[in-house]
């Protein structure tokens, strides 16, 4: 089975911007693990990065969380309260947390 693995990396913009990021990261990690096609979520804190690793069925399933609720709702504000990298990819397995922070930080895309 071919799992679409989607990894993230963000950082607060300063102290504020701390509250309010994970006031708006709780709800879209919550809805993450309750959306259809969602196969493996996980938080982890990297080097500073606040990091997500989710596994989805395919990736219409992650577009349709990403572009839903309380994801959608921090998307929104994204710009004003951190900087980051996202990377997606098609696998047949679900990387360590060394491996996807690898590919984050040589593939991803910045924000």
């Amino acid at each position: 089975m071919t799992l679409y693995i989607s990894i993230t990396g963000l950082k607060p913009k300063g102290f504020f911007s701390y509250f309010k990021f994970w006031f708006l990261a709780v709800p879209s990690f919550n809805q993450a693990r309750k959306a259809k096609g969602n196969q493996f979520c996980q938080v982890k804190r990297i080097n500073g990065n606040q990091c997500t690793l989710t596994a989805w069925e395919s990736r219409e399933d992650m577009l349709q969380f990403m572009r839903s609720g309380a994801h959608l709702k921090a998307m929104q504000s994204f710009h004003k309260i951190a900087t980051g990298r996202t990377y997606g990819f098609e696998s047949r397995s679900i990387p360590s947390w060394s491996e996807a922070f690898a590919l984050l930080q040589e593939k991803g895309k910045n924000y």
